[in-house]
Protein backbone atom coordinates (compact mmCIF):
# COMPACT_ATOMS: atom_id res chain seq x y z
CA UNK A 1 0.00 0.00 0.00
CA UNK A 2 2.76 2.44 0.83
CA UNK A 3 4.58 1.87 -2.54
CA UNK A 4 1.27 2.75 -4.19
CA UNK A 5 0.64 6.26 -2.34
CA UNK A 6 4.49 7.06 -3.07
CA UNK A 7 4.19 6.63 -6.81
CA UNK A 8 0.87 8.75 -6.99
CA UNK A 9 2.38 10.73 -4.94
CA UNK A 10 5.06 11.29 -7.33
CA UNK A 11 2.98 11.54 -10.41
CA UNK A 12 0.81 14.07 -8.63
CA UNK A 13 4.34 15.94 -8.32
CA UNK A 14 5.37 15.74 -11.62
CA UNK A 15 1.97 17.15 -12.82
CA UNK A 16 2.88 20.46 -11.10
CA UNK A 17 1.01 19.62 -8.10
CA UNK A 18 -2.37 21.46 -9.24
CA UNK A 19 -5.27 20.59 -10.14
CA UNK A 20 -7.26 22.20 -13.49
CA UNK A 21 -11.18 21.31 -13.47
CA UNK A 22 -12.26 21.35 -16.77
CA UNK A 23 -15.79 21.40 -17.50
CA UNK A 24 -17.47 19.33 -20.33
CA UNK A 25 -13.97 17.51 -21.37
CA UNK A 26 -13.75 13.82 -20.92
CA UNK A 27 -10.60 11.98 -19.79
CA UNK A 28 -9.65 10.02 -22.84
CA UNK A 29 -6.81 12.49 -23.41
CA UNK A 30 -4.02 9.65 -21.82
CA UNK A 31 -6.01 6.78 -23.65
CA UNK A 32 -4.58 8.06 -27.05
CA UNK A 33 -0.88 7.05 -26.10
CA UNK A 34 0.13 3.41 -26.11
CA UNK A 35 2.84 2.43 -23.56
CA UNK A 36 6.12 3.08 -24.87
CA UNK A 37 8.08 -0.37 -24.58
CA UNK A 38 11.42 0.19 -25.35
CA UNK A 39 11.84 3.47 -23.96
CA UNK A 40 15.13 2.35 -22.06
CA UNK A 41 16.71 1.76 -25.26
CA UNK A 42 15.92 5.64 -26.12
CA UNK A 43 18.68 8.34 -25.93
CA UNK A 44 18.66 9.47 -22.92
CA UNK A 45 19.08 13.79 -22.86
CA UNK A 46 18.71 14.69 -19.74
CA UNK A 47 19.06 13.64 -15.68
CA UNK A 48 17.74 15.68 -12.96
CA UNK A 49 17.78 15.12 -9.42
CA UNK A 50 15.04 16.80 -7.56
CA UNK A 51 15.80 17.65 -4.06
CA UNK A 52 12.80 19.33 -3.38
CA UNK A 53 10.75 15.67 -3.81
CA UNK A 54 13.71 13.62 -3.44
CA UNK A 55 13.44 11.72 -6.68
CA UNK A 56 15.56 11.64 -9.62
CA UNK A 57 14.38 11.42 -13.07
CA UNK A 58 15.59 10.24 -16.43
CA UNK A 59 14.28 11.83 -19.67
CA UNK A 60 14.46 10.16 -23.36
CA UNK A 61 13.46 10.58 -26.62
CA UNK A 62 14.36 8.51 -29.92
CA UNK A 63 17.69 8.95 -31.02
CA UNK A 64 16.42 10.73 -34.64
CA UNK A 65 14.68 12.95 -32.89
CA UNK A 66 17.70 14.21 -30.47
CA UNK A 67 19.39 14.35 -34.08
CA UNK A 68 16.20 16.88 -35.37
CA UNK A 69 16.54 18.94 -32.83
CA UNK A 70 19.61 19.46 -32.39
CA UNK A 71 20.21 20.14 -36.24
CA UNK A 72 17.78 22.77 -35.40
CA UNK A 73 14.39 21.36 -36.76
CA UNK A 74 11.19 21.37 -34.87
CA UNK A 75 10.03 18.76 -32.76
CA UNK A 76 8.71 16.69 -35.35
CA UNK A 77 5.29 15.27 -35.46
CA UNK A 78 5.09 11.65 -34.24
CA UNK A 79 7.72 12.05 -31.68
CA UNK A 80 7.13 10.78 -27.60
CA UNK A 81 9.21 12.11 -25.04
CA UNK A 82 9.45 10.23 -21.64
CA UNK A 83 10.29 10.83 -17.99
CA UNK A 84 11.47 8.17 -15.51
CA UNK A 85 11.25 8.74 -11.97
CA UNK A 86 12.84 6.90 -9.59
CA UNK A 87 12.73 7.63 -5.72
CA UNK A 88 16.46 8.17 -4.18
CA UNK A 89 18.08 6.20 -2.29
CA UNK A 90 17.70 7.80 1.37
CA UNK A 91 19.93 6.86 4.51
CA UNK A 92 18.56 6.76 7.87
CA UNK A 93 18.02 10.45 8.54
CA UNK A 94 15.91 10.45 4.84
CA UNK A 95 18.61 12.43 2.91
CA UNK A 96 19.21 11.50 -0.72
CA UNK A 97 22.47 9.09 -0.85
CA UNK A 98 25.26 10.24 -3.26
CA UNK A 99 27.47 8.51 -6.12
CA UNK A 100 30.20 9.51 -6.79
CA UNK A 101 29.67 12.80 -9.15
CA UNK A 102 27.60 14.14 -6.31
CA UNK A 103 24.38 12.56 -8.49
CA UNK A 104 21.15 11.22 -6.47
CA UNK A 105 21.63 7.20 -6.45
CA UNK A 106 18.10 5.56 -7.85
CA UNK A 107 15.96 3.15 -6.61
CA UNK A 108 13.44 1.18 -8.28
CA UNK A 109 11.26 2.54 -11.25
CA UNK A 110 8.43 4.46 -9.60
CA UNK A 111 6.52 6.16 -12.92
CA UNK A 112 6.88 6.43 -16.79
CA UNK A 113 5.41 10.07 -17.69
CA UNK A 114 4.97 10.33 -21.10
CA UNK A 115 4.22 13.55 -23.51
CA UNK A 116 3.57 12.40 -27.49
CA UNK A 117 2.72 14.93 -30.56
CA UNK A 118 0.50 13.96 -33.18
CA UNK A 119 -1.12 16.18 -36.11
CA UNK A 120 -4.59 16.93 -34.83
CA UNK A 121 -4.17 15.99 -31.32
CA UNK A 122 -5.57 18.52 -28.89
CA UNK A 123 -8.45 19.65 -31.83
CA UNK A 124 -11.02 19.13 -28.45
CA UNK A 125 -9.30 21.27 -25.60
CA UNK A 126 -10.15 25.05 -25.48
CA UNK A 127 -7.58 27.74 -27.04
CA UNK A 128 -6.18 28.52 -23.43
CA UNK A 129 -5.91 24.63 -22.60
CA UNK A 130 -4.48 23.54 -25.27
CA UNK A 131 -0.60 22.52 -26.03
CA UNK A 132 -0.44 22.24 -29.60
CA UNK A 133 -0.69 18.71 -30.59
CA UNK A 134 0.66 16.98 -27.53
CA UNK A 135 -1.06 14.76 -25.38
CA UNK A 136 0.19 13.27 -21.70
CA UNK A 137 -0.33 10.08 -19.96
CA UNK A 138 1.15 8.62 -17.09
CA UNK A 139 2.35 4.62 -16.61
CA UNK A 140 3.61 2.70 -13.17
CA UNK A 141 6.86 1.23 -13.48
CA UNK A 142 5.47 -1.80 -15.26
CA UNK A 143 4.11 -0.37 -17.96
CA UNK A 144 0.45 -0.04 -17.08
CA UNK A 145 -1.56 3.29 -16.39
CA UNK A 146 -1.57 4.98 -13.72
CA UNK A 147 -5.67 5.63 -13.61
CA UNK A 148 -5.28 7.86 -10.68
CA UNK A 149 -2.46 9.76 -11.90
CA UNK A 150 -4.10 10.16 -15.23
CA UNK A 151 -7.70 11.30 -14.03
CA UNK A 152 -5.91 14.98 -12.91
CA UNK A 153 -3.68 14.55 -16.33
CA UNK A 154 -5.29 18.04 -17.65
CA UNK A 155 -2.47 19.32 -14.55
CA UNK A 156 -0.30 19.07 -17.21
CA UNK A 157 -1.71 21.28 -19.68
CA UNK A 158 -1.10 23.86 -17.03
CA UNK A 159 2.22 23.47 -16.24
CA UNK A 160 3.35 22.79 -19.98
CA UNK A 161 1.03 25.93 -21.90
CA UNK A 162 3.67 28.49 -20.56
CA UNK A 163 5.78 27.59 -22.65
CA UNK A 164 4.29 27.26 -26.12
CA UNK A 165 7.01 29.30 -27.41
CA UNK A 166 9.49 26.42 -27.03
CA UNK A 167 6.57 23.94 -28.54
CA UNK A 168 5.88 23.37 -24.76
CA UNK A 169 8.39 21.55 -23.69
CA UNK A 170 10.17 22.29 -20.77
CA UNK A 171 12.83 20.35 -21.16
CA UNK A 172 13.49 21.74 -24.75
CA UNK A 173 17.27 23.35 -23.66
CA UNK A 174 18.21 19.74 -23.17
CA UNK A 175 16.88 18.60 -25.91
CA UNK A 176 18.51 20.62 -28.23
CA UNK A 177 21.83 20.26 -26.28
CA UNK A 178 21.69 23.80 -24.96
CA UNK A 179 21.05 23.46 -21.56
CA UNK A 180 24.73 24.84 -19.57
CA UNK A 181 26.62 21.92 -17.56
CA UNK A 182 29.07 23.84 -16.06
CA UNK A 183 28.88 24.90 -12.15
CA UNK A 184 27.64 28.36 -11.28
CA UNK A 185 28.86 30.33 -8.77
CA UNK A 186 26.38 31.69 -6.03
CA UNK A 187 25.98 35.39 -5.97
CA UNK A 188 26.32 37.32 -2.88
CA UNK A 189 24.88 40.66 -3.25
CA UNK A 190 22.30 42.65 -1.26
CA UNK A 191 20.03 42.28 -3.49
CA UNK A 192 20.78 38.55 -4.69
CA UNK A 193 19.21 35.56 -4.21
CA UNK A 194 20.34 32.05 -5.43
CA UNK A 195 18.36 28.76 -6.53
CA UNK A 196 20.05 25.95 -5.92
CA UNK A 197 18.67 22.64 -4.68
CA UNK A 198 14.98 23.09 -5.61
CA UNK A 199 15.62 26.60 -2.51
CA UNK A 200 15.25 29.67 -2.73
CA UNK A 201 18.58 31.50 -0.56
CA UNK A 202 17.75 33.19 1.33
CA UNK A 203 13.87 32.43 1.61
CA UNK A 204 13.23 35.61 2.76
CA UNK A 205 15.00 38.54 1.53
CA UNK A 206 14.58 42.42 2.52
CA UNK A 207 15.11 45.05 0.12
CA UNK A 208 14.81 48.75 -0.53
CA UNK A 209 11.69 49.59 -2.69
CA UNK A 210 12.34 50.52 -6.33
CA UNK A 211 15.49 48.45 -6.36
CA UNK A 212 16.00 45.58 -8.44
CA UNK A 213 15.77 41.70 -6.76
CA UNK A 214 18.00 39.19 -8.80
CA UNK A 215 18.17 35.55 -8.95
CA UNK A 216 20.76 33.11 -10.27
CA UNK A 217 19.94 29.61 -11.09
CA UNK A 218 22.61 27.15 -10.27
CA UNK A 219 20.64 24.27 -11.12
CA UNK A 220 20.80 21.38 -13.37
CA UNK A 221 17.01 21.99 -13.98
CA UNK A 222 15.00 24.94 -15.48
CA UNK A 223 13.29 27.55 -12.81
CA UNK A 224 11.15 30.82 -13.28
CA UNK A 225 9.83 33.17 -10.47
CA UNK A 226 6.64 34.30 -10.18
CA UNK A 227 5.08 36.79 -8.00
CA UNK A 228 1.68 35.74 -6.40
CA UNK A 229 -1.26 38.29 -7.10
CA UNK A 230 0.56 40.20 -9.47
CA UNK A 231 1.65 39.85 -13.10
CA UNK A 232 5.23 39.82 -12.59
CA UNK A 233 7.48 37.14 -13.58
CA UNK A 234 10.83 36.05 -14.95
CA UNK A 235 11.50 34.23 -17.95
CA UNK A 236 12.49 30.34 -17.77
CA UNK A 237 16.09 30.52 -16.69
CA UNK A 238 18.29 27.92 -17.30
CA UNK A 239 21.81 26.85 -14.95
CA UNK A 240 24.01 29.80 -15.13
CA UNK A 241 21.36 32.34 -15.98
CA UNK A 242 19.61 35.70 -13.96
CA UNK A 243 17.02 37.84 -14.25
CA UNK A 244 15.73 41.04 -11.76
CA UNK A 245 12.23 42.33 -10.72
CA UNK A 246 11.82 45.41 -9.08
CA UNK A 247 9.56 46.40 -6.51
CA UNK A 248 8.33 50.00 -6.23
CA UNK A 249 5.65 49.97 -3.44
CA UNK A 250 6.82 48.86 0.49
CA UNK A 251 5.10 45.31 1.96
CA UNK A 252 5.62 41.63 1.57
CA UNK A 253 5.19 39.76 -1.80
CA UNK A 254 5.12 36.22 -2.03
CA UNK A 255 6.51 34.09 -4.94
CA UNK A 256 7.07 30.97 -6.20
CA UNK A 257 8.83 28.95 -9.01
CA UNK A 258 6.02 28.22 -11.41
CA UNK A 259 7.92 25.12 -12.69
CA UNK A 260 8.09 23.88 -9.45
CA UNK A 261 5.14 25.26 -7.44
CA UNK A 262 6.51 23.93 -4.08
CA UNK A 263 9.20 26.29 -3.99
CA UNK A 264 8.23 29.41 -1.99
CA UNK A 265 9.99 32.53 -1.20
CA UNK A 266 9.18 35.93 -0.09
CA UNK A 267 10.35 39.35 -0.55
CA UNK A 268 9.96 42.17 2.21
CA UNK A 269 10.20 45.68 0.30
CA UNK A 270 10.84 48.84 2.92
Amino acid sequence: MKSKTAVARACTLVLGGVALAVAGIASAGPEKIQFPADWASWERYATVDRHDTKQYRELFARPEVVKAVREGRPIPDGTALVMAIFPAKVDDKGTPERDANGRFIKGSLAAVLVMEKRKGWGTEYPPEMRNGDWEYASFLGDGKPNEKANAGIKACFACHKPHEKQDFVISLASLAGKFPTAPVAKKSGLFDINIASFLFGPTKASVQAGKPVTWTNTDDSPHQISVQGRDQKTAVLLKGQSASLTFTEPGLYDYICSLHPAMKGQVEVK
